[in-house]
């Protein structure tokens, strides 16, 4: 979907200004549901413009600015600290509150070589595939969900009790894990959504490749996440949840 990516110089090579920069990504991810910023100079601040969305959020073990390199001891489990592949989900899901607002993540250093990628789909695209009777159920029930085999190694097992979907202020809160939403014996429901749902991201999903320095944002509220095998142990990306949403 090349409308969600913002460069951060125009058509002369010159830098936006940064009132104009900041419109236009507000105005994609309203409308997309996440952005890639690309063509980023030395001098950009990630962090300061990131802070402007809202709050940054700690994750399962503690960070605020993560950083996501592979792990030599994690081979061999699911876990976003290896190289291998990602499965579809919302990030967050496992918390007892509401999950992150938005998610960024910007590049330290590419993988060289295939594979890599950061991938999306909009949520949207899945729950049209469900009744509106359907998509009630899913708010009134609850369901437990769990956190990774890789946070387990590491001595963080969450588990929490929420809806698929949930109303927060306002807007609609989807939550989706292909591997960790605990389905319920008999909930041909919640089975068709992780594996249809699956379906629909493995057919449609953006696949986003990094530059040095270029970051993608996207709404955690409604936007699917997952990332391509690599082979490459030098890939290095930071990452921070932001919890609050973005001021009129």
């Amino acid at each position: 979907m090349p409308d969600s990516v913002l460069s951060c110089s125009d058509v002369n090579n010159d830098p936006l200004p940064d009132s104009v920069l900041k419109y236009a990504f507000r105005q994609l991810l309203g409308n997309n549901g996440y952005v890639q910023i690309v063509n980023v100079p030395d001098s950009f601040d990630h962090v300061a413009f990131l802070k402007e969305l809202g709050d940054f959020q700690p994750t399962p073990t503690g960070t605020v600015i993560g950083d996501l390199k592979p792990e030599a001891d994690m081979d061999d489990v699911y876990h976003a600290q290896n190289r291998r592949p990602l499965v579809p989900h919302t990030e967050g899901y496992e918390f007892r509150g509401t999950p992150p607002r938005y998610m960024a993540l910007w590049c330290v250093k590419p993988a060289s070589g295939l594979g890599g990628e950061t991938t999306m789909l909009d949520g949207n695209r899945i729950l049209r595939e469900f009744t509106e009777e359907e998509k009630q159920h899913f708010l009134d029930t609850t369901y437990e969900w769990k956190s990774t085999e890789g946070l387990a190694r590491r001595g963080v097992q969450h588990h929490a009790e929420h809806p698929v979907l949930e109303e927060v202020d306002g807007e609609l809160v989807f939550r989706f894990s292909y591997n960790n939403l605990v389905v319920p014996e008999g909930d041909e429901l919640a089975r068709r959504l992780v594996e249809r749902g699956k379906e629909i991201y493995d057919e449609g999903h953006v696949a986003v490749q990094y530059e040095e320095r270029d970051m993608i944002v996207w709404s955690n509220w409604r936007m699917l996440h997952s990332r391509n095998a690599f082979d490459d142990p030098s890939r290095h990306l930071k990452r921070v949840q932001i919890a609050a949403p973005i001021s009129a």
